[in-house]
């Protein structure tokens, strides 16, 4: 199982640094590809960006990029999910994904969940 952690309320402009990591220690991440997602209240599961055991990246929504920047920590078993210059529109629960045949924009395809973290963007 993966663990989300790092979010929380933050005024419009202001960035925040999301943590991925599995609840068993011994689950080497590398092995998979894993991706970021969020869902805001109403709305479908979007994909933010994606990394290959190779370390290849792929980044989704015209919205985000240049904004969400994903990176990996393989000796800590972590992968995060920076943001900044948030913007209210980006208020959502923030999920981490596994995928064993690499990156691909559909939550179906994907194994492995964590239970979200949520961001709330609010002046």
């Amino acid at each position: 199982q993966l663990v989300e952690s790092g979010g929380g309320l933050v005024q419009p402009g202001g960035s925040l640094r999301l943590s991925c990591a599995p609840s068993d220690v011994t689950w080497e991440l590398g092995y998979y590809a894993i991706a970021w997602f969020r869902q805001a209240p109403g709305k479908e599961r979007e994909a933010i960006s994606c990394i290959t055991p190779s370390g290849d990246i792929t980044n989704y929504g015209n919205s985000m990029k240049g904004r969400f920047t994903l990176s990996r920590d393989a000796a800590k078993h972590t992968v995060y999910l920076a943001i900044n210059s948030l913007k209210p529109e980006d208020t959502a629960v923030y999920y981490c994904a596994t995928e064993n045949l690499g990156c691909t924009e559909s939550s179906l395809d994907y194994l492995s969940w964590g239970q979200g973290t949520q961001v709330t963007v609010s002046a």
